[in-house]
C-alpha cells in the first residue's frame, strides 16, 4: 500500500517539474518577445504576465512538496 502512494507521488512529482520546465521557458520567451517589441503592447505584457504567474504557482507548489530536481 504504501509503495503505491510512494510511487505516484514520485510520477506526479515527474509531471510537475516537467510542467514547470515547459513553463519557465513559456515565460521567458514571453519575456525576450516583450523586451525586444519597440512600442508597448498591452496583449504581449499580459502573456508575459500570465506565463511568470503560471511559473510562480507551480515553483510555489514544488516548494510546497519540498521538491529536489536532480541536474
Amino acid at each position: 500500500m504504501f509503495g503505491r502512494k510512494q510511487k505516484l507521488r514520485e510520477e506526479y512529482d515527474q509531471k510537475l517539474i516537467n510542467l514547470m520546465t515547459t513553463a519557465r521557458k513559456d515565460w521567458i520567451h514571453q519575456k525576450s518577445l516583450v523586451d525586444m517589441s519597440f512600442e508597448y503592447d498591452e496583449e504581449l505584457n499580459y502573456y508575459k504576465m500570465t506565463a511568470e504567474a503560471k511559473y510562480f504557482f507551480l515553483f510555489r507548489e514544488a516548494k510546497k512538496r519540498n521538491l529536489r530536481i536532480k541536474v
